[in-house]
């Protein structure tokens, strides 16, 4: 039986999710800011239908919100919720080492690795990037477990961990993230689950240390000038999140 192709509006609201998604994620889009639907429907030739429809995924995961009559923003997670957020994403990233420690395939070890040479190579020469592919590394843990569950929940933990960082945390880190994966990597490929859920709890322990609770002066640029950016981003090999949805 031959598939029918899918529809030109679920491909472009899918490419619209993904540049917003990446764009929350590396900081180019700071919380608060306003996500107007017809200035995005025109960066990307959609109509604000679809452009809706991205909007509406990205508000069920957390990382938009949408207010009546005041259009959608950037969440804002608020200084009383982040240390919740952070000890649920502890407590997720715990089940996903303690599966697959020792559990690992040849090729995933390689993937990951990989993923970590990427990091790396973006280090002090993308900081976008380089914030972007930490969270990542996270996503691909999960999604290596193969529980669509856990895949959704770490996803969206660690999105909105990367928002509260945006607004209360001290510079990124890009060389202690890359350190510390390479660690959690070789422990799980030595089937030493204990350690490997020890360096987790250090690592996102040290992330969640970097939040401050003043506010960091928002940037000012136009929000059509940070779309040029993702309007043609093409999905990497082996990305962590791409196209697939379901549900740092």
């Amino acid at each position: 039986m031959v598939r029918s192709k899918p529809k030109p509006s679920t491909d472009r609201a899918a490419l619209i999710y993904r540049a917003l998604r990446h764009a929350i994620i590396e900081q180019a889009l700071e919380p608060g800011a306003k996500l107007p639907e017809d200035t995005i429907g025109e960066r990307f030739g959609a109509s604000r239908t679809i452009v809706r429809s991205a909007l509406g995924q990205l508000a069920a995961e957390g990382l938009v919100e949408l207010r009546r009559n005041r259009g959608a923003s950037v969440a804002t997670p608020s200084w009383e919720e982040a240390r919740d957020i952070f000890d649920v994403r502890l407590g997720l990233e715990h089940l996903v080492v303690s599966r697959l420690a020792g559990n690992l395939t040849r090729d995933q070890i390689a993937t990951l690795k990989n993923h970590v040479d990427q990091e790396e190579k973006a280090r002090g020469n993308n900081e976008p990037l380089s914030i972007r592919l930490a969270t990542e590394f996270h996503i691909l843990l999960a999604e290596m477990t193969g529980s669509p569950v856990l895949t959704r929940y770490v996803s969206e933990v660690s999105s909105r961990c990367g928002l509260i960082l945006a607004l209360y945390s001290r510079p990124h880190s890009s060389e202690c993230a890359v350190n510390e994966h390479r660690a959690v990597i070789a422990a799980l490929a030595a089937g030493d689950a204990e350690r490997a859920a020890s360096l987790m709890d250090e690592h996102l322990e040290s992330v969640a240390g970097r939040a401050l609770i003043v506010a960091k002066p928002p940037k000012s640029r136009e929000l059509k000038d940070i779309l040029a950016t993702y309007v043609d981003e093409k999905k990497p090999a082996g990305s962590a999140n791409g196209a697939k949805r379901r549900g740092r």
